[in-house]
Formats: structure tokens, sequence, C-alpha cells
């Protein structure tokens, strides 16, 4: 049986961690695996088949972490990368797999002539460090990072796109897409339980993102305040949490949309919340994907996206719609719908979603 090592910087709620929380699970009857986080206590671990082992570096979880120790495990990770591979994977893997950018890759570089590398690439690479000089830094810096592995994935062709165009010394010939694995039985099980927020007497938007610039929900307050203003009702439950939770909960109170705007924080199982919508929306700056979004078509939702490498996960389902990336152009799209539910009352094709191709392409990538 072969050993597969899994890295991701930790098992809390998120898209690429909900994936690879599905995956092992559904590779851990054929493989010997283990997850190595660079954070513990991440609420997707009790998710974990009993038979994937867990590593965590650090046993607590990042948001526990004071501010110095957070600067001194940056440091570690880039001074003494090639002391922490070597205690913590000394077990000679067949295969290891860093299943996010950043730290994570730049640990699971280190060199082991015995073990195949490959890394999973979940966003559009050109904007996930942002601008700046110290984002240019690891830009670079990463360039010969990737350089050091046998095989990257990438969960979109746009992806894979930008990467090349971002990254031209990189070898051209070790690149493939493979789409986001997801249970997708588990997905509509765990939906039939109760949301018991949601409230179908307005019109109802559910997000389901981290708290953080890039998913712009800053930007879907103030669209959401002008519509309420202009009289189109509605309201707007996000679910998620993370270091902008405290500027949006000012922002709401500014606004005064506390009662028509609601911050659920994170939730174990979001899929309730997704199906008893009306709508779903994930209006980002920028995606690699949207993991959420196929979490959505498969409970057949009405789905507003803006116009980033998301686009490629609808571009088959027709119950959907792409605005520009703009504020003004998100809230001419929902006053549309609003306006008379047009696309709410649309008769929707179910979709028939497979999984097995993706883990054929997987097991593939193991085993060769």
């Amino acid at each position: 049986m072969k050993k597969i090592l899994f890295g991701i910087t930790s098992l809390s709620f998120g898209g690429a961690e909900r994936v690879l929380a599905d995956l092992v699970n559904r590779l851990s009857n054929e493989f010997d695996i283990t997850i190595f986080t660079l954070y513990g206590r991440g609420e997707l671990e009790k998710q974990i088949n009993k038979n994937v082992k867990i590593v965590n570096w650090n046993k607590k979880s990042y948001k526990e972490l004071s501010k110095l120790e957070k600067i001194l495990i940056s440091l570690k990770l880039l001074l003494l990368k090639k002391n922490i591979y070597n205690k913590y994977f000394s077990d000679n893997y067949d295969v290891e797999i860093a299943f996010l950018e950043g730290p994570i890759t730049r640990l699971f570089s280190v060199k082991n002539n015995k073990t195949k590398k490959v890394a999973w690439i979940h966003n559009d690479i050109t904007k996930v460090f942002g601008n700046g000089i110290k984002a240019n830094i690891k830009k670079r810096y990463d360039e010969n990072v990737y350089n050091k592995y046998q095989k990257l994935i990438f969960v979109s062709k746009d992806n894979l796109q930008k990467f090349k165009q971002m990254y031209t010394k990189t070898n051209k010939d070790n690149l493939e897409v493979i789409y986001n694995y997801i249970d997708k039985e588990k997905v509509i099980e765990q939906a039939e339980e109760k949301a018991h927020l949601i409230n179908n007497e307005q019109t109802s938007i559910v997000s389901v993102a981290r708290l953080v610039e890039q998913k712009a929900i800053d930007r879907l307050m103030k669209v959401h305040k002008k519509l309420i203003d202009n009289g189109y009702k509605n309201k707007v439950y996000v679910i998620g949490d993370g270091p902008q939770k405290e500027k949006l909960k000012y922002l709401q109170q500014k606004l005064k949309i506390e009662e028509t705007f609601i911050l659920l924080g994170k939730k174990e199982n979001p899929y309730p919340y997704i199906k008893n919508a009306d709508i779903f929306c994930l209006l980002s700056y920028y995606e690699g994907y949207g993991m959420v979004i196929e979490e959505a078509k498969i409970l057949n939702k009405f789905i507003v996206i803006t116009d980033t490498a998301a686009r490629e996960a609808i571009q088959n389902y027709e119950y959907s719609k792409v605005v520009l990336n703009t504020e003004e152009a998100i809230y001419e799209a929902l006053k549309k719908v609003l306006s008379g539910k047009e696309y709410l009352n649309s008769n929707i094709k179910k979709i028939d979603y497979d999984n097995n191709e993706i883990i054929k392409k997987i097991v593939k990538l193991i085993k060769e």
C-alpha cells in the first residue's frame, strides 16, 4: 500500500480544506494516508476517517497564537524548513502532496529523491499574494519552489493559464488540471438538516466565504444597503469567519443593516442554509475555482458570481448568472432578480454530478 502525505495549513473550515477531507476519506481504503498541518485544532479534523493519521506541527490553531508566536513560526518556516522536514517526514512517503499555496508548498519542496512531489494550486496565483515589495519577493521565491515539484495540479484551466503567465520559467510539461472532488451524497444528506434562521418571507441570499478581503463581503454589504434603500427587500446570510470579522461587524452597524444582513459565523454544516436560500452568491474580487459553487449546484440553487476563474464552475449550469466584478454591476444584477424573480422561477434541470473521473485522475497521479 503506497504511503501518501498530504500537507495543508490547517483543517479549519475552508474550501480546499473541505475538498481534502472528502478526498482522503474516499482514498483511505486504498492508500496509507497521513495529513500534516501547520496548525492544529481544525474543525474538520473530527470528520477525517480514523485510518487517516493527522500530524499537527503546532497544536494550537492559528487564531490562538500570539503575535510573537506567529512571527516566530514564520521565521522557523523560512530559516529552518529543512530541519522541520527532516524531523516530521522521516518516514519516506511515496508521494508528498502540498495541497495549498504558500508556507506548506515551500516546506514540502525540500529535496527528497525517494519521494514524488506534487503541488496543488487552488487560487489565481497572480493575485493570491497581493501587491507590494513583500508580495513580489514571495512570487519570485515561489517560482524556484514550484520548479522542485514533479507535478503541479490546478483546480481550473484559468488557474493554470494565470500560473503560466506569471511563472514563465516553470516546466510546462508537468502541469495538469483536476477539478475539485466533492462527496455529493454527503452534501445532499447534510442539507436535510434545518436552517433555523433562513426567512423565506423575503428573498434570501446566502454566501459561504472566509471573511477576508478577497471575498468582498464589505462590497456585498454596500450593495445590500442600496437595494434595501431602493425598495428591493432581501435578506443576506453570510457563513464564515476570518480576520475581517470585526471590520465587517462595524460596517454592518454603520449601515444599520443588522436585521437584514446576517453574519452567521462558522458553520460545520453550511448545506441547509444553501439549500433553503433563494439565491447563492460568491461575489469575490478573485477566485481559484470556488468549490462551494459546486456544492450549490448539487443543491440546484440559482447562482450569481462575479467574473473570476469561478466562471468555469458554471459554464454548463444554466441556472446562474456571471456579472462584471464591480459594485454597480452586482447591484444591477441582484435588482433584476429581486424585481420579478425571473430567474428564480426558472425550471431547473438537475445536474448529473459524477466524481468518478476525478478520482480516477487522482489515483493515476498517485500510482504513476
